[in-house]
């Protein structure tokens, strides 16, 4: 879902945000039982709900809108702790995702804690801190049924901040909660696990599973935005002989080699098919992995797969490209394509909570939840301002970790 972007900051600014009272985040009828932090659910909300409105191409804002509402026994109220911005919104503002209507709240991605739960929730309850999932099964149609989440046919899928308001606000409705959201294990930051909501689990599914990475492959990566650094740090799980990162812009694959590949080559300057070519004694990569989503790019990965390769599309495409059929009809490759499923979330999570893997590399940018308009800006530049994941992050958040953390503003 991620459409890649760029890098890093280098800015260390440390303003703390004001706190705003626990309180006035609060809504529940939860018959009285107090919330994590001590907070009593029959206090009510006292400032009007906030959140990042699309109002069409090109027009956001950050505006007042009314409270969510539980609409089914199977929803949750989630107060949004923390949450982050989406290559995908970036596409939804250039007017590329049509099903999005003016006046939804953009954002599918989130940590925070259910406030409210319908009356057939049985897995989560009131004070539950939980990662929000982009995807949202019904777990009851076929596609579920087959761990496909993301084909959801029972009124889930990719519907936060696409077809139904999403997390980029103070409050949410989460549709599904029993199978839609994750319990955060005690002692990790919402830092720590808010990447395994999309960007993540969709380079693992969608680029390394499908692409059938394998040990000892020569895997190219083609894209070095967050999504590319993320097919590069899941790839490793499963010990590819080599790694290929290919980008227009060495400051991204300078970042790549942190992230782990073994070669970088700017396409720009050099040419990428010759010298995968010459890295593979002519053969090609095993695997090609397309993390942009521009033809160019495309085309590119089918040009520098071997015969019996795989090419494993993981970008947002707003343009039709070309499959050269005239060239590949006799070379027995593999083209898959997908929305992520999340159904690796689980296995991601405990990886992370062993401490195998660190998804807080990604975050360069820090904003108060408030701030989401800026954070935009800042992301939607990332060429100049080199942000690879912006973390907005509500005013005051009680993490489970035995202290409260405040925000600084453009860290």
């Amino acid at each position: 879902m991620e459409a890649p972007l760029i890098l890093s900051d280098t800015s260390d600014t440390s303003t703390a945000a004001p706190t705003r009272p626990e309180s006035s985040f609060v809504r529940s009828r939860d018959n009285g039982r107090p919330l994590a932090g001590g907070v009593h659910p029959q206090q009510e909300r006292k400032s009007a709900m906030k959140a990042l409105v699309y109002h069409g191409p090109g027009q956001r804002s950050w505006d007042s809108v009314p409270d969510p509402t539980i609409l089914e026994p199977t929803d949750a109220i989630v107060r949004v702790d923390t949450s982050t911005i989406c290559g995908s919104d970036l596409h939804i503002l250039k007017g590329d995702v049509p099903e999005v209507k003016p006046g939804t709240v953009l954002g599918h991605e989130a940590v925070g804690t259910v406030l409210e739960v319908g009356a057939a929730v049985t897995t989560v309850k009131v004070g539950d801190r939980v990662l929000c999932s982009c995807i949202t099964a019904c777990g009851r149609c076929r596609f579920c049924k087959e761990a496909h989440y993301g084909l959801c046919t029972g009124g889930g899928g990719w519907i936060f901040g696409h077809l139904i308001d999403g997390l980029q606000a103070e409050l949410a409705r989460v549709p599904f909660a029993d199978t839609s959201v994750y319990k955060v294990p005690q002692g990790l930051s919402d830092e720590q696990v808010l990447f395994l909501a999309d960007i993540l689990p969709t380079a693992y599914e969608v680029g390394v599973l499908n692409g059938r990475v394998e040990p000892g492959d020569t895997v190219a990566i083609v894209g070095a935005g967050p999504i590319g650094l993320a097919a590069i740090m899941t790839a490793k799980l499963h010990t590819p002989g080599r790694i290929v990162a290919i980008d227009l812009a060495d400051s991204r694959l300078d970042k790549a080699l942190e992230f782990g590949a073994d070669t970088t080559i700017n396409n720009g300057n050099e040419d990428a098919i010759a010298k995968v070519m010459a890295l593979t004694g002519g053969l090609g990569a095993d695997v090609a992995i397309e993390a942009v989503g521009v033809p160019d790019t495309f085309e590119l990965c089918t040009a520098l797969i071997r015969p019996g390769g795989r090419v494993a599309n993981v970008g947002v495409h707003g343009k039709c490209a070309t499959l050269h059929l005239e060239t590949l009809w006799t070379r027995d490759v593999t083209i898959t394509t997908g929305l992520v499923d999340t159904r690796t979330i689980r296995k991601l999570l405990q990886l992370i909570e062993g401490g195998r893997l660190d998804a807080t590399v990604f975050a360069t940018h820090h904003f108060a939840l408030e701030d989401t308009e800026e954070a935009y800006d800042v992301f939607a530049a990332a060429a100049e301002t080199r942000a690879l994941k912006v973390v907005l992050q509500a005013l005051t958040v009680e993490h489970g970790v035995g202290e409260r953390q405040k925000v600084a503003v453009g860290v």
